[in-house]
């Protein structure tokens, strides 16, 4: 009875850790948004292979340079580098390879339709674990900034930083 209570309790404080989306981060790509204006976000599934999935599991995961490409109705990952798990032996795969991103069929010919206008692209925005424990996708249909609006950005932010640094110091 004291030993499932134990468990209750340690599956509890794993779920608040997690916070209410259930969600666990293995990658951002914190560049996309100094780079890019996010316009729409849309999760998507990845085409995985069991190794690579265990990998992810340690963390072992760049996007920084990825992008994704639509080609045959069907949407692809290029640029993602899933660290070789450790003890994957001879099943691990490249871990550059292009991967299939899974989408709706409707979401594949939106986004196709919505690329074919100059200036938008699809970019990576994170990869997670969702509360079922599969790896999913963020992608962002973004529009790229310019270095005027990159400096702007810039400004804000540190507007921001002061602001908060005068209030916190006057609450004190």
């Amino acid at each position: 009875m004291a030993k499932s209570k134990v468990v209750r309790q340690a599956a509890a404080a794993k779920a608040a850790k997690q916070g209410a989306s259930g969600k666990r981060t293995i990658a951002k790509n914190r560049s996309a948004r100094h780079e890019y204006f996010i316009e729409e976000t849309f999760e998507a599934g990845i085409e995985l292979t069991g190794t690579e999935v265990k990998s992810l599991r340690e963390r072992a995961c760049q996007i920084t340079d990825a992008f994704c490409l639509i080609r045959g109705r069907e949407a692809w990952l290029h640029g993602v580098h899933i660290h070789p798990y450790s003890n994957g032996g001879v099943w691990n795969v490249d871990p550059d390879r292009k991967r299939r991103l899974l989408l709706h069929r409707r979401q594949i010919d939106y986004l196709d339709g919505k690329l074919r206008q100059k200036g938008l692209a699809l970019v990576p925005l994170e990869i997670y674990f969702d509360e079922n424990n599969r790896v999913k996708l963020a992608i962002g249909l973004a529009r790229g900034k310019k270095l005027y609006d990159k400096r702007d950005d810039m400004a804000r932010r540190d507007v921001d930083r002061e602001i908060a640094r005068a209030l916190k110091s006057r609450s004190r």
